[in-house]
């Protein structure tokens, strides 16, 4: 009785964290295989015909369908990590669009994101940051001030 106690113990422990990685290993896929997708299309704007590109295109937009699904799943599943807490700013919320223009104290270094990894955001690019603005979460080209990408509702 006592021994299975203890692997019920130890399976309920266990099986969350396989749960876990065989989502992280799902979504990792997926972007491989949006990755190859990609380059099919290239290839195809290349060296093919119109209906083989516009082939290529649907594949690719499926593949993105794919990855956005699999992170979505994620996020669902780990609730925790994107719990938006009490947060707020110093300012007014505004709802911003790609290639509007931010000024300086919007995307101070103290709203910066130094973790992208751990929300599962895309590595930003050179002169760029992760900016958190009350749940919604921007791409902000800090020499500029334009706002790159926008993920709305981004913290429950």
């Amino acid at each position: 009785m006592r021994k299975l106690i203890l692997l019920g113990l130890l399976a309920a422990t266990v099986v969350p964290g396989v749960a876990s990685a065989q989502s992280y290993n799902e979504v990792r896929r997926s972007q491989q295989h949006l990755r190859e997708e990609q380059r099919e299309l290239r290839d195809a704007q290349r060296y093919g015909s119109r209906h083989d590109i516009r082939e290529e295109r649907r594949d690719v937009q499926d593949a993105r369908r794919e990855v956005r699904e699999d992170w979505r799943d994620y996020r669902r599943s780990h609730r925790d990590v994107y719990r938006g807490g009490g947060w707020n700013a110093p300012f007014r919320y505004s709802q911003w669009n790609v290639g509007a223009r931010m000024r300086p104290n919007y995307y101070q270094s103290r709203y910066y994101i130094n973790d992208p990894y751990r929300y599962r955001l895309p590595r930003p690019g050179y002169y760029q940051r992760w900016v958190r603005h009350y749940n919604d979460v921007l791409l902000v080209d800090v020499r500029t001030g334009r706002v790159v990408a926008v993920n709305r509702g981004f913290f429950w």
